[in-house]
């Protein structure tokens, strides 16, 4: 039987209505964007993939384009200039649609507008496979898709020679009034045969999951994480990190580089849009990690990894 609800998967209580109308006396959801031209835009093209490599590039929000294992992974795609309930993106995707190479596989962390974009999820090819938590795979489906895989928590599926495990994140699920955690939310391991493994969060705040993630996935290079989107802290610290949260869940998943997302494109919460760049730099330095090894990307930046013998 198909499940009708995932709110036990939850890790700590939905918003309020008295939480809401709290931030509404506070002044509302967005932040100042005075210093959108401190986000850093790197349009410059996709560079080639070279044999024996894996590149991550970051397309903006929480997209990227993994090349690895011989196959081309987009996560969360959002090419879309306005998508619901917030102003317009800050920044243009950082690779233009036309420009993409054949995608193999999509994955999706969860159902919310900033990580699932009708628009830009029309331009695919129906035969894309699409991988999905449990109990979203039926909004595919209705839209003509033929490939369409369904996960719980710690389930994999192989695309291409790579492994894909779906993972639990602190977060939850909503796409209208009446579907509230009617699917599964999480994040994404990537593992190809050859190649680094890597991780996409999703969306999430800190905890205890990340110690498992890195105890069942050891071995992480590439750990994909959300940097922004985490004030005022008493409404949002339960579902979206900040980046010291950020570099501390880095440690618990004992993973070496970290990927920031989920900043600089569009404007869901009230810190300064420039503020998430500088502070991640700021945490990374105090933690004493290799600076080499923070990919605070430019929007349409490119890194490439040697894969492994």
């Amino acid at each position: 039987m198909t499940r009708v609800s995932y709110r036990d998967r939850l890790t700590s209580p939905l918003p309020r209505p008295q939480d809401l109308y709290r931030i509404l006396r506070e002044g509302g959801f967005r932040g100042p964007t005075d210093n959108a031209d401190r986000i850093p835009v790197l349009r410059g093209g996709l560079p080639s993939l070279e044999p024996g490599t894996s590149t991550w590039t970051w397309i903006g929000h929480s997209t990227y384009l993994v090349r690895t294992g011989g196959i081309s992974v987009l996560t969360d795609p959002v090419w879309s200039t306005k998508i619901p309930g917030v102003p317009p993106r800050l920044t243009p995707p950082g690779v233009a649609w036309a420009d993409l190479p054949e995608i193999d596989a999509v994955l999706i962390s969860h159902d919310h507008y900033d990580h699932l974009d009708a628009p830009t999820v029309r331009k695919l090819p129906r035969h894309t496979p699409i991988l999905v938590g449990a109990g979203l795979g039926r909004w595919f489906r209705k839209r003509g898709f033929s490939e369409v895989v369904e996960l719980d928590w710690w389930e994999s599926a192989e695309v291409g020679g790579v492994r894909f495990d779906f993972t639990p994140a602190h977060h939850w699920s909503r796409r209208s009034m009446f579907d509230t955690c009617r699917s599964l939310w999480g994040g994404w391991v990537i593992t190809p045969q050859h190649g680094p493994r890597s991780y996409h969060c999703g969306d999430s705040g800190y905890g205890t999951w990340f110690g498992e993630i890195g105890d069942r996935y050891p071995g992480i290079e590439v750990a994909m994480m959300p940097i922004g989107a985490y004030e005022p802290r008493w409404f949002m610290r339960a579902v979206h990190m900040d980046p010291a949260e950020a570099v501390r869940a880095l440690g618990d998943l004992g993973a070496r580089r970290l990927a920031a997302m989920h900043w600089g494109t569009f404007v869901l919460t009230r810190e300064p849009v420039e503020q998430p760049l500088e502070l991640i730099r700021k945490e990374w330095a105090t933690a004493g990690r290799d600076a080499a090894d923070l990919w605070a990307l430019a929007v349409g930046e490119t890194r490439v990894l040697e894969d492994r013998a």
